[in-house]
């Protein structure tokens, strides 16, 4: 029996993603969608605010790149500065419409990227993926 996570957050501005997401996350029953940002600066601010909160802070990220004030890259850029400050270690898996080989190859050499993911995201993936964990 895998057990729940308990944070799990999801950075995307995409309406029709945060949907299916949430609906998979439902189904599965695997994981607890905790939270939902449009951008990575909330997300950042929402780390800083519980960096010493372990009950809070997620166990996993799904990070959009292309969003509105700021994308995930970078988001990517000012997590490796608070990273040190945080109470928990968090699994960032990058989920993405870019089939670009520059923008997978840019994630893959991110020592914060666990895995690069082409939306949508299936049920076997996102099994897999809390499975790992």
């Amino acid at each position: 029996m895998t057990k729940q996570l308990k944070n799990l957050i999801l950075v995307d501005d995409d309406d029709i993603m945060v949907f299916l997401t949430k609906r998979l996350v439902a189904k599965t029953n695997l994981a607890k969608l905790s939270q939902v940002f449009g951008n990575g600066e909330d997300l950042i601010n929402f780390l800083k605010e519980n960096q010493d909160k372990p009950e809070v802070l997620p166990e996993v990220i799904f990070l959009d790149l292309f969003m509105p004030v700021m994308d995930g890259w970078e988001f990517l850029e000012e997590y490796d500065q608070i990273k040190p400050v945080l109470c928990k270690e968090i699994t960032i898996y990058v989920i993405t419409s870019s089939v670009s080989s520059t923008d997978f190859n840019k994630a893959k050499k991110n020592k914060h990227v666990s895995d690069y993911i082409v939306k949508p995201m299936d049920k076997e993936q996102f099994t897999a993926i809390i499975k790992s964990i």
